[in-house]
């Protein structure tokens, strides 16, 4: 079942990269978090830490409910263009992103066998991790900035809960606790935007 979600969670932040539509953007962070969220319940229960299935249902609500929710009305108050255009053209796109699959798997190799059965979790995460900064640089625009940086928190939350079957619950409140700050900051960039449109 992880192995599944894994799959989703790497084929959504891929596909969002692609994505040429502002709302098709934040659907596809909604899938990626929602499968984040999943995965947590799954490894949760399997684990039989409460703690884990407690942070799969809040990352459900917020980063797959809540956040993407707080965009969308975002972008409609502040007029925002819902073609977004990318700084990379697609040709390259297809060359970069398997590349930066092969040289992550290959980067993480010398760590991965101290993770056990999890290794291409690990791998996986780390690949996340540059496909997610790959979104940042991609767009002009403010709101798939904003996305790429979200995105870049959930490859690090897969990274602890894959390579450690959980983190403790300190280090999950506050990352959340960042998620609220990026927040206040996307609607201080959203202004500025605004501004000078």
């Amino acid at each position: 079942m992880v192995d599944f979600l894994i799959g989703i969670f790497l084929a959504s932040l891929i596909t969002a990269l692609f994505t040429t539509r502002l709302y098709r953007l934040f659907m596809w962070y909604s899938i990626n978090s929602l499968t984040l969220g999943l995965m947590a319940l799954v490894i949760g229960w399997e684990e039989d830490d409460f703690s884990m299935i407690l942070t799969g249902i809040v990352t459900i609500v917020i980063k797959a409910l809540i956040i993407p929710i707080v965009l969308k009305r975002s972008s409609q108050r502040f007029n925002f263009v819902r073609q977004v255009t990318s700084n990379i053209k697609v040709q390259y796109a297809i060359i970069l992103i398997p590349a930066i699959l092969v040289f992550t798997f290959y980067l993480s190799e010398p760590i991965t066998h101290m993770f056990g059965p999890n290794t291409n979790y690990v791998a996986i995460s780390i690949s996340s991790l540059f496909l997610s900064l790959l979104l940042v640089m991609e767009y002009k625009n403010v709101a798939p900035k904003i996305i790429g940086f979200l995105s870049m928190e959930n490859a690090l939350f897969l990274l602890g809960i894959s390579a450690t079957k959980g983190m403790p619950m300190l280090v999950e409140l506050g990352m959340f606790f960042d998620l609220l700050m990026a927040i206040v900051v996307m609607n201080l960039l959203f202004k500025k935007e605004e501004f000078y449109a």
